[in-house]
């Protein structure tokens, strides 16, 4: 067993070697898929899957990190804690649970301590059909040229005005207007792209190879960013179903003491999304039973987040930015999403640990 703080690294290069070194202490059964771009320090960049039970397991628990890059500090710090966690590991095979872990599913935007993929896409958007005419936000577009002004820091003026718009619609409103997903700005915040990027497809292919012998599926997709400050809130990961909601309050709920919410019912702190990624084990694991939630834990205010984001785009947009303020967004960016304290990991860890259990005993209860 290591300690929760020994779990977390303080790069993806590094959270990377910690995972597969842990999967295969483990025994797991371990794939990777290569990015095709090299990392922040020229490392090599994957989306590495192991796998800890039968292949053919009628139940099957996903735990993934770093759907937002930036997310896997946290993320990958759970996987890695999990993986060297005897007792955990023997609780699911006595229930005959096989566990996916997925690390890393943007390995790009993890590495670059961005949020978003190296398409500047945000993966929580982008499981769109693509087929069809995307879903338009008006509300963004008002937004769009505040959120990323032509210098960095913003002045005076650009300040009182996102002050003004809040004043006037509500913190909510503007959470909801910024981060709800727009297919408009390529440049832009939350954007959900125009096509499948490299994570989608390449995660519906892990689906594909290891979930469709399930007959019962659950996955915790581990995030962070919003809410108070170490809790994580469950927030339900299904379709808008009245069962599934049901069922994930029942696993999950705590009777009461770790309630799940839903951005459908309006009790998450999450706005309403569309494109997500959990849509995809509907579509890649048709004969499976799905229940899931997004383990979302508090950093920063929300505010706060919102303007490291800002600070991130614009200096994806600017590269000829000085080497010290550059420095400056990037070290905001990771503070956004990750404290770097020992008593935040052990809260991270101990949440996490009790909604693992709580899925597998979900899992082995009768359908």
């Amino acid at each position: 067993m290591i300690t929760p703080q020994d779990a977390f690294s303080p790069s993806y290069a590094r959270a990377r070697v910690r995972f597969l070194e842990g999967a295969a202490a483990a025994g797991m059964s371990i794939s990777s898929h290569n990015h095709p771009l090299p990392g922040r320090d020229g490392e090599t960049l994957a989306m590495d899957v192991a796998l800890d039970g039968a292949p053919d397991a009628e139940r099957l628990l996903i735990v993934s990190s770093a759907c937002h890059g930036a997310e896997g500090y946290c993320g990958s710090g759970v996987q890695v804690f999990a993986a060297h966690d005897a007792e955990w590991r023997a609780h699911a095979r006595a229930a005959g649970v096989a566990v996916l872990y997925i690390h890393a599913l943007n390995p790009h935007g993890f590495s670059w301590v961005r949020r978003v993929t190296h398409e500047n896409v945000d993966l929580n958007r982008n499981f769109q059909d693509f087929s069809q005419p995307l879903p338009v936000n008006r509300a963004y577009a008002d937004l769009h040229d505040l959120l990323l002004p032509r210098q960095w820091p913003p002045g005076p003026e650009n300040e009182a005005a996102i002050h003004a718009y809040i004043q006037t619609h509500g913190l909510a409103r503007y959470q909801a207007a910024v981060s709800q997903g727009q297919h408009a700005f390529a440049d832009g915040l939350f954007f959900g792209g125009t096509a499948p990027t490299w994570s989608n497809v390449t995660l519906r292919q892990v689906l594909r190879r290891h979930g469709q012998r399930a007959r019962r599926l659950a996955w915790i997709d581990l995030h962070t960013g919003l809410g108070e400050s170490g809790v994580g809130e469950r927030i339900c990961a299904c379709r808008d179903d009245a069962v599934a909601l049901q069922r994930a309050r029942a696993w999950w709920g705590g009777g009461g003491q770790t309630p799940v919410t839903s951005i459908y019912d309006g009790s998450s702190t999450s706005a309403l999304l569309t494109g997500l990624m959990w849509c995809a084990a509907y579509e890649e694991c048709p004969q499976a039973e799905y229940t899931g939630i997004a383990m979302e834990y508090g950093t920063v205010p929300i505010t706060e987040v919102i303007n490291a984001l800002r600070g991130d785009h614009w200096l994806h947009q600017h590269p000829e930015a000085p080497a010290g303020l550059r420095a400056a967004i990037q070290a905001r960016m990771l503070a956004a999403f990750y404290v770097d304290t020992d008593a935040w990991k052990a809260q991270i860890v101990v949440q996490a640990r009790q909604a693992l259990f709580q899925a597998v005993d979900g899992l082995a209860a009768p359908a």
